[in-house]
């Protein structure tokens, strides 16, 4: 059974829905089963879960498909709604047993969103680097497959006020469910492109883009952050934790560079090894 609600403010109506089978939740429905295989599992689909996330998505609306919410949270998604100006997403509320019976997995806050992928994949590198005489800031990944540092590394570089992200071809999604959350939904706002041929790909970000591209590395060649000159458009070069950025990535950037650390530490989490050298290197106005 499904009930209309009158708009609020005379906004897009609020709907309610008490039944699992309301065809309108499919995009909800087996979420993890669907999360495990990657974008094929939900084609052209992604979903959002928390208030942070679903709020960065109404900053978007054209990214936005459905709002499904707990009873409890009709207060918080009008107030949204209206902050967000009104916009034309159809909204549903349920009470929480069919929001995790659709979902198949109990949704704690009792938020969830499915949003578009469209305007967020396929970007190209030119598309997301600023152009030629403006300071440029870029985070490049290299096989970083974690889930959740994927994600904290949008966050970090929103912290930072990076441009863009350039993901290797092996990186996970930082659109995955569990990636967007722990990016608190930075990932729909900083623009990402992948490379099709890395090496190429990389060349071109210097050749043709003059970026500067400077590699986080542990290696004996490496030197201190504050011994490289940088330059006002850089690209930061970040592998994974365990192999580091590939000898072939290395051969192009510019200067390796390494964290100094105490004795007995070889290494940070790949994350917070990025903030601290965007600290350093980012050419991004921070107050």
């Amino acid at each position: 059974m499904h009930v209309a609600h009158p708009g609020h403010n005379g906004f897009m109506p609020i709907d309610t829905t008490t039944d699992p089978d309301d065809p309108r939740l499919e995009d909800f429905r087996d979420i993890r089963d669907r999360d495990s295989r990657g974008p094929d599992g939900r084609p052209g689909i992604f979903i959002g879960e928390q208030t942070l996330v679903v709020e960065k998505m109404l900053s978007r609306p054209e990214l936005v498909r459905r709002i499904l919410v707990a009873d409890s949270k009709r207060p918080w998604l009008e107030r949204v709604l209206a902050d967000s100006g009104g916009p034309e997403v159809q909204c549903l509320v349920a009470p929480m047993s069919v929001l995790e019976k659709v979902a198949g997995f109990p949704i704690h806050r009792g938020v969830i969103a499915s949003g578009n992928r469209g305007p967020l994949d396929g970007r190209t590198i030119e598309e997301i680097v600023p152009p030629l005489g403006r300071p440029a800031t870029l985070l490049v990944l290299e096989s970083i497959r974690n889930i959740d540092n994927i994600g904290m590394l949008f966050r970090v570089a929103a912290a930072f006020g990076v441009d863009g992200v350039i993901l290797s071809s092996d990186c996970h999604d930082p659109l995955y469910r569990k990636s967007l959350r722990v990016s608190i939904g930075h990932a729909l706002a900083i623009p990402f492109a992948r490379c099709s041929d890395a090496a190429r790909d990389l060349k071109r970000l210097v050749d043709d883009h003059d970026i500067q591209l400077i590699g986080a590395s542990v290696g004996e060649g490496a030197m201190a952050p504050e011994m490289l000159e940088n330059r006002s458009r850089i690209g930061l070069v970040m592998g994974s934790e365990f192999d580091g950025i590939s000898d072939a990535t290395a051969a192009i950037c510019d200067g390796l560079v390494r964290i100094r650390m105490a004795a007995g530490v070889d290494s940070l989490n790949v994350s917070v090894a990025a903030a601290v050298l965007l600290d350093r290197f980012s050419s991004a106005p921070r107050s």
